[in-house]
């Protein structure tokens, strides 16, 4: 019953931001624009989206100390992707549990993941103050904000990754909030604390550090040239492509963050059509772009994912289930090289 008001419930948001976002603009307009493509430059998108894919799956064995081979975290990665497009976003789970059958416990998975999302997170801030700051249209109360937010990002993941190379100072600090501040020793942050510096600890070392730095940038790289392929195979002009691109990826990744939508639509189309009007595009355009960039992603994660089944020989119901006991997990499998 619970998942069924969550479904039901999704579907309600995602139909009703996605009819704000189109209220202005007829289904035809879209569907026209769409339908004339430049087929060289989806081909270019697709191969972004799957450079992406790769990308993220090197990242993920350098962040789990390449306990699992490529093949494995790559097809565990794209099953993660393509679960993300249903209801209860699942895929991180299954990850974490795919990790959990060769050996890796789930705990240590499921940091890793989490991991991942506060270097995305930082790294999206980023870039999103940095469009922003260059978007004729953006206050320069609004731009001096998001400067400012992404700097204080950038130094609270630093002393996250301070505090994980001297754990025993983030234990301190914590003593004296839950000492002095009545309302912190009620939250559970010392367990969340934890399993977030143990998640850290791999950038404590400046080769693994230097790997996953390497491989974010790669990966989101993808993203923006994907985005980018998007707009010339939709033949869009008389804007910066390129800005265009770092915005509207920036504010898509916030978007696809809301866990109350069917495959993130509604939400997604939203954010393409803020990024495009604010840098001159028409609604009808930007809207196009969002619908046309969502396609191709469904279409590259559920093609590598269903791939990844298959591979891994699982099903879906096998990779949606509570995850083994990590005890029973690392007694009946071994680590992959």
């Amino acid at each position: 019953m619970r998942r069924l008001l969550f479904i039901t419930v999704s579907v309600l948001v995602s139909a009703g931001i996605l009819a704000l976002a189109v209220r202005n603009v007829p289904l035809a307009d879209i569907g026209e624009r769409i339908s004339n493509v430049e087929p060289f430059w989806i081909g270019v998108c697709l191969l972004m989206v799957a450079l992406g894919l790769w990308a993220r799956a090197v990242r993920w064995q350098g962040l789990l100390g390449w306990r699992l081979s490529f093949a494995r975290t790559f097809h565990a990665s794209n099953i993660m992707f393509m679960l993300n497009f249903l209801p209860l976003r699942l895929g991180e789970v299954a990850r974490a549990a795919l990790a959990a059958r060769y050996g890796v416990p789930f705990m240590t998975a499921a940091t890793s993941v989490l991991v991942e999302r506060l270097i995305d997170t930082v790294f999206v801030i980023i870039v999103l103050s940095f469009a922003l700051a260059r978007a004729p249209q953006t206050p320069e109360l609004a731009s001096q904000a998001a400067a400012l937010f992404s700097i204080g990002a950038f130094v609270g993941f630093a002393v996250l990754i301070l505090f994980a190379r001297f754990p025993s100072g983030a234990q301190r600090l914590l003593d004296w909030g839950e000492t002095h501040i009545p309302v912190v020793k009620r939250l559970p942050l010392r367990r969340f604390l934890n399993d977030v510096l143990v998640g850290l600890e791999p950038l404590t070392h400046w080769r693994r550090a230097l790997h996953v730095i390497v491989w974010s940038l790669i990966a989101w790289f993808s993203s923006f040239a994907g985005y980018y392929a998007a707009q010339r195979a939709l033949q869009i002009q008389d804007i910066d492509l390129i800005l265009n691109a770092l915005l509207s990826v920036s504010l898509i990744a916030f978007s696809i963050a809301i866990p109350v939508t069917i495959a993130s639509i509604g939400p997604f189309q939203a954010a393409a059509l803020a990024g495009g009007v604010a840098l001159g595009m028409s609604e009808t355009d930007a809207l196009s772009l969002g619908v046309l960039y969502h396609v191709m992603t469904f279409i590259g994660y559920s093609s590598l994912g269903v791939i990844g089944l298959i591979a891994l020989g699982v099903s879906l119901g096998e990779v949606t289930r509570r995850p083994p006991p990590i005890e029973a997990a690392s007694a009946t499998q071994t680590p992959s090289s």
